[in-house]
């Protein structure tokens, strides 16, 4: 009866590992093409995992909601920190570098 638990105990933990190893890979992932896009340094070519909680998801169902960290630099010499949340493997918050963009100058009369 003690292995078998000790077994479904070992499975469990296997499981949250699992999952939290790809949910950091997909963080990663998403944090680096959001710097490629916005044309900016990826420092560190990481993220860092910052909080977990559970949170229902779009189903009713109980999962985590992780939040990681990243860095990145517009020049090289300032680093600025982003943070994007995802539940499950979807992504539900970014805050971070954004693509440089030219707004049109509009005369009023």
């Amino acid at each position: 009866m003690g292995l078998i638990l000790l077994m479904i105990a070992g499975a469990a933990i296997f499981a949250y590992w699992n999952a939290a190893r790809a949910a950091a890979e997909r963080a990663e992932q998403l944090g680096r093409n959001a710097c490629e896009a916005a044309q900016v340094i990826w420092l560190d070519q990481s993220v860092h995992a910052t909080g977990m909680r559970l949170r229902r998801n779009e189903d009713g169902r109980l999962g985590f909601e992780r939040t990681f960290r990243f860095d990145y630099s517009y020049d090289g010499v300032e680093r600025h920190s982003g943070r994007l949340v995802l539940r499950g493997e979807q992504l539900v918050s970014f805050v971070g570098p954004v693509k440089p963009t030219v707004v049109p100058f509009e005369r009023l009369n």
